[in-house]
């Protein structure tokens, strides 16, 4: 799914990029999580409630960031 689109996580206050984590891939802030897993895993179906518990994330983080990416996606929507 990553490459139909891509997402600008700059302006994100939840979302940091460091070059020794994650290969410098968008992580939540002060984790090694990356943001494109809790997309991804939205956009295959699975509902906000099951990330959470599948990543021990408050929903309300998860529903924050999904908001961000549904916000700025760039190449096609969010369902």
């Amino acid at each position: 799914m990553a490459a139909q689109g891509k997402l600008d996580w700059s302006e994100c206050p939840l979302v940091e990029v460091k070059l020794g984590v994650q290969s410098g891939a968008p992580v939540l802030l002060g984790t090694r999580m990356p943001v494109s897993a809790i997309v991804d895993n939205f956009d295959y179906g699975v509902s906000v409630d099951e990330i959470a518990e599948q990543f021990e994330l408050p929903p309300d983080r998860v529903e924050a960031i999904l908001t961000y990416a549904k916000s700025h996606r760039v190449g096609y929507r969010i369902r």
